[in-house]
């Protein structure tokens, strides 16, 4: 069971997330993007475009820094994951897609680092 001071916090980070890269130019095309294929779990927080280059931004937000910060919580396990959502909305979405990338949005207490190719 999710505390929802947790949930709030998290909403709170994909909020600033989103007004940071809307801030540098991304069109926001996706929130909280959930697969229609049933075999693919999860949800990709954004979904954005960042001149001819789609960009998946995985968003983590903690209260306070702690060993590696919020960025170390997108682990290979998680990154895994989002390539997987991110074959899913391509094969949806993306018909004439030609470079993707994947970003961390890492808040730890109110510092916002966004991490452009983190994997």
């Amino acid at each position: 069971m999710h505390d929802r001071s947790n949930i709030a916090r998290g909403q709170w980070g994909e909020s600033r997330a989103r007004r940071h890269l809307e801030r540098i130019g991304h069109l926001i095309v996706d929130l909280n993007w959930r697969s229609p294929e049933r075999h693919v779990l999860g949800e990709l927080d954004i979904v954005s475009i960042d001149g001819d280059v789609v960009v998946f931004s995985e968003v983590k937000a903690r209260r306070r820094s702690g060993f590696g910060g919020a960025a170390a919580a997108v682990d290979e396990r998680k990154q895994q994951q989002i390539r997987s959502l991110a074959e899913s909305w391509l094969r949806l979405n993306g018909d004439r897609v030609d470079q993707v990338r994947f970003d961390v949005i890492a808040i730890d207490g109110v510092h916002l680092t966004h991490h452009k190719a983190a994997f």
